[in-house]
């Protein structure tokens, strides 16, 4: 079986991720809840203009967005993966919906990680479905909500 290798990037973007090794942890037993193994999956931190040049050029689409997620899973059950993630709009997120900014980039972080596991948004039904387990996800994080995992810059 493969080895996991969760890995956490910065382009273009002042940002470290804290506490990798307890988001890591969390990641993984999340993954293996749905019955699957992590492999390679690289978390790449950004900005707006970074996420969406990825948005315009690999998807067509020309609106920003938190989250772009690209499977390269080649094994059955193992899901390996790039997610890249807009700091600028966790940020904008969070005060949308009224969460502190460390919470929103976990549920942003497990989206990504859902859509490794196949699951999608593209429906309303998809979209609840996702919803639900994100909050499952977020439930079970061995972080807590005073743990700081981002640095300053979030």
């Amino acid at each position: 079986m493969p080895r996991s290798s969760i890995r956490f990037f910065s382009e273009d973007i002042p940002y470290t991720l804290k506490q990798k090794s307890i988001v890591r942890s969390w990641i993984e037993n999340s993954i293996k809840s749905e019955n699957a193994s992590p492999g390679e999956i690289n978390f790449v931190f950004c900005n707006d203009q970074y996420l969406l040049e990825i948005n315009q050029k690999y998807l067509n689409h020309t609106t920003y967005t938190d989250i772009v997620t690209f499977d390269n899973s080649k094994i059955a059950g193992v899901i390996s993966g790039d997610i890249f993630i807009s700091i600028e709009r966790v940020r904008e997120n969070s005060v949308k919906f009224g969460v502190i900014p460390e919470n929103e980039l976990q549920r942003v972080m497990i989206h990504g990680v859902l859509h490794l596991l196949g699951y999608s948004d593209k429906t309303k039904s998809g979209k609840a479905i996702m919803t639900d387990k994100e909050n499952f996800y977020l439930s079970k994080k061995i972080l807590s909500d005073k743990t700081v995992i981002a640095s300053e810059h979030l």
